[in-house]
C-alpha cells in the first residue's frame, strides 16, 4: 500500500515573506482606493485630473519602489526585498495602464488623430508614452516561465526599467510648469538608486 505524504508545513520565515506579500499586495492597492472613494464622494473639483495625476504618481512611486529592492537587499542583508521587486514593478504598470487609460478614454475619448498628435508634438505625452510602451515587455515577461525561455536575455530586457524610470521622472518633470519641488524630489531618489548602481558596478570593475 502507498502511504501518503504528509505536506511539510511551512517554514517560518517562508511564512512571514507570504504574510508581507500580502500587506504588500493590499497596501498597492490603497491609493486607488482612496482615489475612488474621493471621486464617488463628489470630492474632486475635477475628477478626470485628479485621477490621471493620481494614478500618474503612484506609478512613480512604484516605480521607484521597484528600483530600491536592490539597494535594500545589499544594505539590509535580507532576502525579502527582492521577493517583492516583481510584485512591485507590476503594480507601477498597472498604475501606469490605468493612467494611460484615463487619458485616452476619459481625457480624450478615443480620439485617436488627436492623441497621435498630441504624443508627437507635446514632450511630456511622448516620453510618457515611450515610458508605457517600454513597461509593456517587461510586465509581460515577469513571470517565471520567461525567465526560463529568455535565460541570460531576461536580465538585459529588464534593464530597461532604468530608462524607463528616467522617461517618468522626465514626464513628470515637463507637466509641472511651475513649482517643480515634487519633480525634484522624485528626480532626486531616482539619481540615488541610479548613482548606487553605477558605484558598485565601479567598485566592481
Amino acid at each position: 500500500m502507498t502511504t501518503l505524504r504528509m505536506k511539510s508545513p511551512a517554514k517560518p520565515a517562508e511564512r512571514r515573506i507570504a504574510i508581507g506579500k500580502t500587506l504588500l499586495f493590499i497596501a498597492c492597492l490603497l491609493p486607488l482606493a482612496r482615489a475612488a472613494w474621493i471621486v464617488l464622494r463628489g470630492e474632486a473639483v475635477n475628477p478626470v485630473e485628479f485621477i490621471t495625476r493620481s494614478t500618474g504618481t503612484w506609478t512613480l512611486v512604484w516605480l521607484l519602489a521597484t528600483l530600491a529592492m536592490t539597494p535594500l537587499r545589499r544594505f539590509s542583508g535580507q532576502a525579502w526585498p527582492l521577493k517583492c521587486r516583481r510584485m512591485l514593478g507590476l503594480f507601477a504598470f498597472f498604475y501606469a495602464s490605468l493612467h494611460f487609460t484615463t487619458y485616452i478614454w476619459l481625457d480624450q475619448f478615443f480620439d485617436w488623430q488627436h492623441i497621435l498628435k498630441d504624443i508627437a508634438k507635446r514632450p511630456f505625452i511622448t516620453v510618457g508614452f515611450a515610458a508605457i510602451v517600454l513597461m509593456a515587455p517587461l510586465a509581460l515577461t515577469s513571470t517565471q516561465g520567461w525567465m526560463r525561455r529568455l535565460k541570460r536575455n531576461w536580465g538585459k530586457l529588464h534593464r530597461l526599467v532604468y530608462p524607463v524610470a528616467i522617461l517618468a521622472v522626465t514626464h513628470y518633470w515637463w507637466l509641472v510648469k511651475k513649482d517643480i519641488t515634487q519633480p525634484l524630489i522624485y528626480a532626486a531618489a531616482l539619481a540615488l538608486l541610479l548613482g548606487l548602481r553605477l558605484w558598485w558596478r565601479a567598485r566592481k570593475a
